[in-house]
């Protein structure tokens, strides 16, 4: 494992690599994985891994996964990074055939696979859908249970591919932050692991990032868009153009676009403000307050992007046009287009469309 240690995003505490938190200690906020870069630059500087073929644990050794022999993976990862017909230089990158339909598998690989190393027995998640379902999918194939509490918006379709698993799935009044709370107090209490929006699923979520840059021949497209829930994956794919950039893989860094539902858009020019009371149809972006908005502001600051807001309408309509490209997306996933569209961005763009059309039952067609 080339881990070096964990340090508190917003205050700087360091933790060893290895421990057993989710949070700092100190502040209470988000923790961030740092490696040792010069012995993954030996690793990455040789013909066989640039060659090789596009998948997630191509790049193991940006994980901070200590035994490989250990690894839980459905072969998800190296998904397609399809041109499109109707955009000039626009590229999307379909997450939506992952093992269960969505980016956050990359995730779940991580997160099960260190609950292995760990020895857990139960692991707990709170999700819009597709993080538990994914969670509930990957603790299935460790033979681990699965506790899953979602929101109550949360769709039918998503609760029954959770329930298909094996894992138990808990309603909770309100948002997603309750259903987040509720997790949190039966760790306090009981000591169970968390899955979820936590470092190690951060780090999975790179992989997004690491694909888009070898599909495009290690050249940096000039945009890359992200849909943004709780801005997990749009930090991730910043730190993959960060760390690539470390170990010499790429030469200039793209600009980040954030998109969010304009009925859930706490993350502003420079400053995360809560939205109590949240309302969208797109509901794998429905995160009031969002755990990763301070690496989302440092994203978009440091990458020259900027975050941006649309509206249902927008997405479904982006929908439409990505079903017009053979693409079957989901409200939430299309949000990436809608933004790009609505910001007129120009050059080479990769838009990521996270999850999978028949994630959801109503029809936007």
């Amino acid at each position: 494992m080339h881990a070096k240690k964990l340090v508190c995003f917003k205050c700087g505490k360091e933790f060893p690599a290895n421990s057993r938190i989710f949070w700092c200690s100190k502040c209470g906020y988000s923790l961030d994985v740092e490696y040792h870069y010069s012995e993954i630059k030996n690793l990455v500087e040789r013909e066989e891994f640039l060659r090789a073929p596009v998948k997630h644990w191509k790049y193991w050794m940006f994980y901070p996964v200590q035994d490989l022999q250990k690894v839980v993976s459905m072969h998800e990862g190296g998904t397609a990074l399809i041109k499109s017909r109707h955009f000039k230089d626009y590229w999307f990158k379909f997450e939506g055939v992952n093992p269960t339909g969505s980016f956050k598998d990359r995730g779940s690989t991580i997160e099960i696979t260190k609950a292995i190393e760990n020895c857990e027995k139960e692991v707990l998640c709170a999700s819009t859908g597709n993080m538990g379902a994914s969670i509930a999918a990957y603790s299935a194939r460790a033979g681990i249970k699965a506790s899953i509490f979602v929101p109550e918006f949360a769709s039918s379709e998503k609760i029954r591919q959770i329930k298909a698993y094996g894992a138990s799935v808990t309603k909770v009044k309100g948002t997603y932050d309750h259903a987040l709370e509720l997790t949190k107090k039966i760790f306090e209490k009981k000591g169970t692991y968390l899955t979820g929006d936590y470092y190690y699923r951060a780090e999975g979520q790179k992989s997004v990032g690491f694909e888009i840059i070898d599909q495009l021949n290690w050249e940096s497209p000039e945009n890359i868009v992200c849909p943004v829930g709780n801005g997990t994956l749009l930090f991730a794919v910043f730190k993959a153009c960060k760390e690539f950039a470390k170990v010499g893989l790429l030469k200039s860094m793209p600009r980040i676009y954030g998109v969010q539902a304009t009925g859930c858009n706490p993350i502003k020019k420079a400053k995360v403000l809560p939205v109590k009371n949240p309302k969208t149809e797109a509901s794998a972006i429905d995160c009031g307050n969002p755990v990763y908005g301070l690496e989302v502001l440092k994203a978009i600051k440091e990458s020259k992007g900027q975050i941006a807001a649309v509206s249902d309408k927008e997405m479904a309509k982006s929908m439409k046009s990505l079903a017009s490209e053979g693409i079957f997306a989901e409200l939430s996933g299309a949000a990436s287009l809608a933004g790009a569209l609505k910001l007129g961005l120009k050059g080479k763009t990769a838009c990521i469309v996270s999850g999978h059309g028949l994630k959801e039952s109503k029809s936007y067609y």
